[in-house]
């Protein structure tokens, strides 16, 4: 094992980027050169191409992920009066898109052991002013979505995904953000990152994506026509650019991923919980999560002293957050768990075996 102190970040987006900057120069100046800088041919070509990957009919680019929640949430006509149930336990962004359409977050508790939510929670939370379900896969680990396809299905609820940290993740073959209405981040810190904020939504309704079409683009039926109220959410061309020269690395990113994951695994697994793994699942490990039971804080300061960063997602759960306080009315116990236990490893593609090895020397040596 190496004593190196050189830092070890827990992600290092220039040598992640260092693969693809020849590639996305080139496409970059393609798009300076062509000049359609707005809707420009690279979004459309970028659609395509992340709708194949996924298996979906459609996919609308955005210039956020919180956005594609809002504009997801939006095409279902949700808004005040109506309630959303989705976890606690996640980026505040969930929970600010449901309110940012004047509608009311119902928290549900999540699986102890998969950390995203419960299908039993969720029912327990359906009352007659449901109007959807808004799982999250925390973590690029896949939420229980035929449970809760079927819960939708039976109470005539829609079901957007929450996929901003999962895509390439797969339950029974199928990909995150396929089985209802999904949105995805491309935030630089994702799976697929563009350099810069930038976000997609997936669908196979038609009728959904035409809609979702027209309200990203300021509601325009055509360049001089408005069918509807929208915003000015549009992906970037130059963003789209970029994204396209990464796209094909993605599943390769994923397996460094994998690699990483298990090395953790044959090394912490007696003295951490560690993230599940069950049949037919395939998690990509946005990020590496593990459960410390006892001495979280000492742990990480003391990684932190030796260089190593390491994060807590999410140290304090929506329904604790000041704007969002008002909304908790249901215990959620195993959130408040687990806030005080999780931990997040580097995982990250550009992150060397070396540095690897360095972090479990390290936990090893805090954890034994």
């Amino acid at each position: 094992m190496s004593d190196s102190r050189e830092p070890i970040p827990f992600v290092d987006l220039p040598g992640r980027n260092s693969a693809v900057i020849d590639e996305a120069m080139l496409r970059v100046r393609r798009v300076v050169e062509h000049g359609q800088y707005i809707l420009g041919p690279e979004v459309a070509e970028l659609e395509s191409s992340l709708a194949e990957y996924l298996g979906v009919a459609h996919v609308i680019g955005v210039n956020s992920g919180t956005d594609a929640l809002v504009l997801a949430l939006s095409t279902h006509r949700i808004g005040p009066g109506d309630e959303v149930i989705t976890p606690s336990h996640t980026f505040l962004a969930t929970t600010a898109a449901i309110c940012a359409r004047g509608a009311t977050p119902v928290f549900a508790d999540v699986d102890p052991r998969t950390m995203v939510i419960c299908a039993k929670s969720v029912e327990e939370r359906i009352t007659s002013r449901t109007r959807a379900l808004l799982p999250v896969h925390l973590n690029g680990f896949p939420c229980d979505m035929p449970a809760l396809q079927a819960i939708a299905e039976t109470h005539g609820l829609a079901l957007i995904e929450d996929a901003a940290q999962a895509l390439g993740a797969t339950r029974d073959g199928r990909k995150t953000g396929s089985w209802g209405m999904g949105c995805f981040s491309l935030h630089p810190l994702k799976v697929l990152g563009a350099c810069g904020d930038a976000g997609f939504i997936a669908t196979n309704d038609e009728a959904h994506a035409e809609r979702l079409r027209q309200l990203h683009n300021i509601g325009l039926r055509n360049r001089d026509e408005a069918a509807q109220l929208g915003v000015n959410s549009r992906l970037d061309t130059l963003q789209a650019a970029i994204l396209l020269a990464k796209l094909p690395h993605v599943e390769s990113w994923i397996e460094a991923r994998d690699e990483h994951a298990r090395a953790y695994r044959a090394a912490l697994g007696e003295y951490v919980t560690l993230p599940p793994e069950e049949p037919g699942v395939r998690s990509v490990h946005c990020p590496f999560v593990i459960q410390i039971e006892e001495g979280r804080d000492r742990i990480r300061k003391s990684l932190l002293d030796q260089g190593i960063d390491t994060k807590v997602h999410y140290p304090i759960p929506a329904h604790r957050q000041e704007p969002f306080r008002s909304f908790h009315k249901h215990p959620l116990p195993t959130t408040e768990r687990l806030v005080e236990t999780i931990l997040s490893l580097p995982s990250t593609p550009e992150l060397s075996a070396k540095q690897r090895d360095r972090i479990i020397e390290r936990l090893e040596s805090e954890l034994a």
